[in-house]
């Protein structure tokens, strides 16, 4: 969720100017903490949070605090930003690649299997066929070390871990099975 407010001063040359409550398509509700805008523009969503909403036809400003959330938001405004150009936004920020989603899958299809009582190889022949699962030789087969993998990185997310989807991978971040 992107920070916007009232521009203070001169902006740089040709500003954005809002209405937010004439957006065509977009919903605007009004919360404890503030405003909360949807806006839909260049085939995606955005969206913003106002501590208080801007007179119309106002000038806007992104803010985007140096904290541990500054890459995910500067991402956001920058299509945001594309979006207000009409130029193509791209895929969002913050989803995750097909290879990730379906890691995920399996994490948690193979630790519910393991909280029901199931052992490694049932596991396994459940997340990867039993054709592929050997008869002997499983103790040191490939598939059992990343069943043992998916369920404890099943067991993560179902501890909390869930909350780091939304955090930025870094290239030194270890998200393999």
């Amino acid at each position: 969720m992107l920070t916007v407010c009232t521009a203070i001063g001169s902006t740089a040359s040709n500003p954005y100017e809002f209405d937010f409550a004439d957006l065509p398509g977009s919903e605007l509700r009004e919360a404890p903490d503030g405003w909360h805008a949807i806006v839909p523009l260049g085939g995606a969503k955005h969206r913003l949070w106002l501590r208080e909403l801007p007179p119309g036809g106002s000038m806007v400003v992104v803010d985007l605090p140096l904290d541990r959330n500054f890459d995910p938001r500067l991402q956001a405004a920058h299509r945001f930003w594309l979006a207000l150009e009409r130029r193509p936004v791209g895929r969002p920020p913050l989803a995750p690649s097909i290879g990730a989603r379906h890691r995920h899958i399996l994490a948690l299809r193979a630790v519910d299997g393991w909280l029901e009582g199931n052992s490694y190889r049932n596991i396994g022949q459940g997340l990867f066929g039993k054709s592929r699962i050997p008869d002997r030789g499983w103790k040191t087969h490939d598939l059992r070390s990343r069943t043992i993998r998916l369920v404890q990185k099943g067991l993560r997310l179902m501890r909390g871990g869930y909350r780091d989807l939304l955090r930025h991978k870094g290239k030194d971040s270890d998200d393999t099975i």
